[in-house]
């Protein structure tokens, strides 16, 4: 009793929980939504095995249906998706997303043909017709094979176009969790299936650690790291070359030399590409950014870069670099689309690695905490 209340407690909150996600213009994007059908599609299948352990298919057969759609193909595809749609555009637009729901469309299209006639009695499956629905099964479980394992490797792969190290990390320990539990779902359905074992007490043990990865979704990937947010909105904000303004910030000609000139001032060939850099291609959204990197970029030594940005604008790289994330948030607050994000979350997407830093760099800028800067610009 207590174990199927706790099943049903999860399933609840899963649903909600979707529901809220999809609802919420604060977690208005559309990665979290295929985070909220990953939650959906938890649910239905502790909602299916919660039948399936008080027999509640022997008193409702037509219930089957809900069991016959293979929502446990949909968990690698949906956790897939809300990865990749955390990236780059770049990388996102080359995936054929229709292509990873073939087998789950396949495995349920099999099973409720089957139970079309096994079930609801509509029509009668020849018996010479059974060895191709065996034929058909067995590809079922190849595609079970395919899809369960590999997906979520290949999403482990993609996680390294994120750009946020704090989200990685989450991501990478949600998608550890759901892929260990899918793996130890085949195995143990496969042995069940092959050989003859009794398989309940592993499934039991699975669908309760289903229930915490709904709860520790709930607590760690929202309310603690706020990652719900919309920074997919933040992030083409960043992006968005026409948004923000760099009034503070040093203007130098749009002339490039053609030639190096040994004095360094404001025309210095290199300096005008990191200003291209930073206004164009917004690299100070990049948290692991410094000196070693841009200089890279610039194909001079990080020494001369230093002594580059000391001469021109009279304070250090880091303080440079802070400047522009500071503008960016800066223009977030100032515009009513992002007056319900947190402070942080902007942040965090502008560049800046923990909320110490962001705020000592903010107030260093504009002699104002970014909540003190927030409520003086209303």
């Amino acid at each position: 009793m207590i174990y199927t209340t706790l099943l049903n407690i999860a399933i609840f909150q899963g649903i909600v929980l979707g529901l809220v996600i999809l609802k919420s213009s604060l977690f208005n994007s559309k990665s979290n939504k295929y985070l909220a059908y990953l939650l959906f599609a938890l649910s239905f299948v502790l909602l299916n095995y919660v039948f399936e352990i008080e027999d509640t298919f022997t008193s409702y057969p037509f219930l089957h249906f809900i069991d016959d759609i293979e929502w446990i193909f949909l968990l690698p595809v949906f956790i897939f998706l809300f990865i990749i749609n955390r990236i780059d555009d770049t990388v996102k637009n080359r995936q054929k997303h229709y292509l990873y729901y073939i087998p789950f469309a396949y495995s349920s299209i099999v099973s409720i043909t089957y139970d079309l006639s096994n079930v609801a009695g509509i029509y009668k499956i020849p018996d010479s017709s059974i060895f191709l629905i065996n034929i058909l099964r067995l590809i079922q479980l190849l595609f079970a094979f395919i899809i369960i394992p590999f997906l979520p490797l290949y999403s482990y792969f993609m996680i390294r176009h994120l750009k946020n190290s704090q989200e990685k990390k989450w991501v990478i320990t949600l998608l550890t969790i759901i892929y260990l539990l899918l793996l130890v779902w085949l195995t143990t359905y496969m042995a069940g299936l092959f050989f003859g074992l009794d398989i309940s007490y592993t499934m039991s043990i699975l669908a309760l650690c289903a229930t915490f990865v709904m709860h520790w979704t709930a607590y760690i990937g929202i309310y603690k790291y706020k990652l719900a947010k919309n920074k997919e909105a933040i992030y083409h904000f960043l992006n968005n070359d026409s948004v923000i303004s760099y009034p503070n910030l040093p203007v130098v000609h749009n002339s490039t030399p053609q030639e190096y000139k040994e004095s360094i001032t404001a025309d210095n060939i290199y300096f005008q590409k990191l200003e291209i850099l930073c206004k164009d291609h917004h690299i100070y959204t990049d948290n692991t950014l410094n000196r070693e990197k841009v200089a890279e970029k610039l194909g001079i030594s990080a020494g001369y870069l230093s002594q580059i940005v000391n001469t021109i604008t009279g304070d250090n790289f880091a303080h440079y670099i802070n400047q522009y994330r500071v503008e960016a948030v800066k223009e977030m607050i100032s515009n009513s689309e992002y007056e319900n994000y947190t402070l942080l979350t902007m942040g965090l997407e502008s560049g800046f690695t923990s909320k110490t830093t962001f705020y000592n760099a903010f107030k260093k800028v504009t002699g104002q905490t970014p909540n003190e800067y927030k409520n003086s610009s209303k």
